[in-house]
């Protein structure tokens, strides 16, 4: 099966669109920490989970720039259904990474949605025809409503050095455990999924570094642009989207209250007119911009080296990571800001911004995301230093 790709503004059109309906189903979602099934099934029609899956099962292989502009969109919106969405991009991209075969199973379903981690905490077993799993993985984004998980673990084989591979394995032979209570980002649903003796047949195993590399097992995926890049700037640029569209959402969420609230305990009627409103307001904005400006940069750097086919420098994918720390504290210090600024009265619950100043924070300290990690790492390579981490 093929289907006619939309344009790039076609798509946006669409999660645009739905923005109404995801907005009137946040609190939902936040209150039953996890996503809306209206709202999923919205993000289905529209063609998010699409987004990344080969066009020969009816998916768009869209570029990343178009990643981010459709999960800014969705920020507009929830944050949660905004990171869920990217966070399904993500392991949809690192299935085609699979054998042929593999792939005709998982894309069988239509709107297949694929949920997974990169922390390695379980270990693999050599068993007749594959491999048997057992461990357990929090964060994962989107579990309740995915029906594959993409899980790493650690072969240990009698002789051989232990190695981390990747898996791909049903959503019904994991059980969930429902421990995700927490301040932001609740209505992700990121619940931790337990592996108990699960049996994978080597066809769905891959080694983790050959992934990490870019190298595929798919004969029919090698010719496509989208699945030559190495796995780290992808996920980079995958995830990015959903930061910058908090930092335009809470600038937004912001101007929509500003004309006639006034500043208690003052004489201004309206905090319209006050200095220190334009002051703060500017600082955000230019921060706002400055997001948007490395969040783009990333997706022409992805999007250049996978359309040309040039191999990934150390300073190139270090740059990613760079490009995306920064997103994260641009969008950390604008939001903040306008937060700050938004008085006693932002604090209720069905003011967005109290809502988008939690998610920012929380989304932000993921271990890949984290302004410090990101710029430390980028700060060290300028020195000539050796990167000290194998996720590039």
């Amino acid at each position: 099966m093929s289907t006619d790709v939309p344009s790039r503004s076609e798509i946006v059109r669409r999660v645009t669109d739905l923005i109404p309906v995801l907005r009137k189903n946040a609190a939902w979602s936040e209150e039953n920490r996890r996503l809306h099934e209206e709202s999923v099934e919205a993000l289905a029609a529209a063609g998010v989970f699409r987004l990344r899956a080969p066009r020969r099962y009816g998916g768009y292989e869209c570029d990343t720039r178009t990643l981010v502009d459709v999960s800014a969109a969705l920020s507009r919106a929830d944050g949660s259904t905004s990171w869920a969405a990217a966070v399904y991009w993500i392991p949809t991209w690192m299935a085609c990474m699979f054998p042929d075969e593999v792939q005709d199973e998982v894309f069988a379903t239509p709107d297949v949605r694929i949920c997974g981690t990169l922390s390695p905490t379980a270990t693999a077993a050599p068993a007749q025809g594959g491999v048997v799993i057992n461990g357990k993985w929090g964060f994962i984004t989107g579990a309740l409503h995915a029906h594959w998980q993409e899980v790493i673990a650690v072969l240990v084989a009698p002789d051989s050095e232990p190695m981390p591979v990747m898996a791909l394995v049903p959503m019904s032979d994991l059980q969930i455990v429902d421990d995700w209570h927490t301040y932001g980002m609740r209505g992700t649903g990121s619940v931790s999924t337990v592996a108990r003796d699960v049996f994978v047949p080597q066809a769905r195993v891959l080694p983790l570094g050959a992934v990490l590399q870019g190298q595929t097992a798919s004969a029919r995926n090698a010719e496509s642009a989208i699945y030559r890049a190495p796995l780290l700037p992808v996920a980079s640029a995958s995830s990015v989207g959903t930061v910058l569209g908090l930092a335009q959402a809470a600038q937004e969420a912001f101007l929509e209250r500003l004309p006639g609230r006034k500043i208690t305990y003052t004489s201004y009627e309206s905090q319209q007119h006050a200095p220190l409103t334009h002051l703060r307001l500017a600082e955000a904005a230019i921060r706002v911009d400055e997001a948007e400006f490395h969040a783009h940069r990333l997706a022409a750097l992805v999007d250049g080296k996978t359309a040309d086919g040039s191999e990934w420098t150390v300073a190139e994918r270090v740059r990613a990571r760079a490009d995306l720390g920064a997103v994260c504290g641009r969008a950390l210090e604008a939001v903040g800001t306008l937060n700050a600024a938004s008085g006693g009265s932002s604090i209720y619950q069905e003011v967005p911004i109290q809502r988008i100043a939690r998610d920012v924070q929380v989304v932000t300290q993921h271990a890949l995301l984290h302004p410090d990690t990101n710029a430390e790492l980028y700060g060290r390579v300028l020195c000539g230093l050796e990167p000290n981490t194998l996720y590039l």
